[in-house]
């Protein structure tokens, strides 16, 4: 299975939930249900909009991880 990064990306580069939110003028409720409900899956728009606020390929946001 895929999983999203978003999390482990934004804290290792320091970025918080209200900045990520506000950077990439994504509704703060949305970040929190990437971050906190593994089922949720965000519109390809509104992950292209992480990817550039976190300034990384949208291909980084995804890892395959077996175990999910």
């Amino acid at each position: 299975m895929v999983r999203l990064r978003v999390k482990e990306i934004a804290k290792g580069k320091g970025i918080s939930m209200g900045k990520l939110s506000r950077s990439a003028d994504i509704t703060y409720r949305t970040i929190q249900r990437i971050y906190n409900e593994p089922d949720y899956v965000p519109t390809i728009p509104t992950l292209e909009k992480i990817a550039k606020a976190l300034g990384v390929n949208i291909s980084e946001l995804f890892i395959d991880d077996p175990s999910v």
